[in-house]
């Protein structure tokens, strides 16, 4: 036995998920960067304390990594709005900060925008096949469905707010700004994407998402 393979033994014997929550990094990146198609698995294990032999012995294949790593993006975000705390929240304030999380979170994690990019343009295949990322928005939904709820009976929020909808606007704003930064920087300057920018479109789509939800007297 080389003393690499050793050492790849040790690492994975002392540290076992240590090593597999590098190797997902990794390979977030690595797909991120170079879609499903270009990344190498050669490359992936490059960057990480183990072997390509490693790592199809515990994903499998090349598909079976790229599917936990699109998991681990997920449930990277989904992590991170759990530790919001949000049921002990004002509705108003809850949906504030979730929304303030969404677009702060895709901002900060580029690479979790272009996987979910790639995903699209595989038309979703590994997502549709995975328990684990549906389980995990359905779970999302509810949160959001709860504050909703909450808002509608305080008569805060009007009635009838869809919960998917409204995760689809909160989305769609935190996704473009990331996804169509290049474009639009090319297009008309990249002021917007200033931290001043980001911090003042930032607030506008917290007025915005709240816009929506929030009741409306008659005149």
């Amino acid at each position: 036995m080389t003393n690499a393979m050793a050492e790849d033994r040790r690492s994975w014997t002392q540290n076992p998920e240590g090593v597999r929550r590098d190797i997902l990094a990794a390979a977030v990146s690595e797909f991120a960067e170079r879609g499903l198609s270009g990344a190498k698995v050669d490359d992936i294990a490059a960057r990480t304390r183990t072997s390509k032999r490693m790592i199809y012995y515990y994903f499998g294949d090349k598909m079976g990594l790229y599917t936990q790593a699109l998991e681990a993006a997920y449930h990277k975000v989904r992590e991170g709005e759990a530790l919001l705390d949000l049921g002990h929240l004002p509705p108003l304030d809850a949906l504030t900060k979730l929304v303030a999380f969404t677009f702060d979170h895709h901002r900060s994690n580029p690479d979790f925008i272009r996987m979910v990019m790639i995903e699209n343009i595989h038309q979703a295949k590994a997502l549709s096949a995975s328990e684990k990322i549906r389980d995990l928005n359905i779970a999302a939904i509810e949160k959001l469905r709860e504050i909703c709820d909450r808002g509608e009976q305080e008569g805060i929020f009007r009635r009838g707010l869809d919960p998917v909808a409204l995760h689809w606007q909160i989305s769609a704003a935190s996704f473009f700004n990331v996804s169509n930064r290049p474009t639009f920087a090319v297009l008309f300057g990249d002021e917007m994407f200033s931290d001043a920018g980001q911090a003042h479109l930032r607030s506008q789509t917290v007025e915005a998402i709240l816009a929506i939800a929030k009741k409306h007297e008659a005149p």
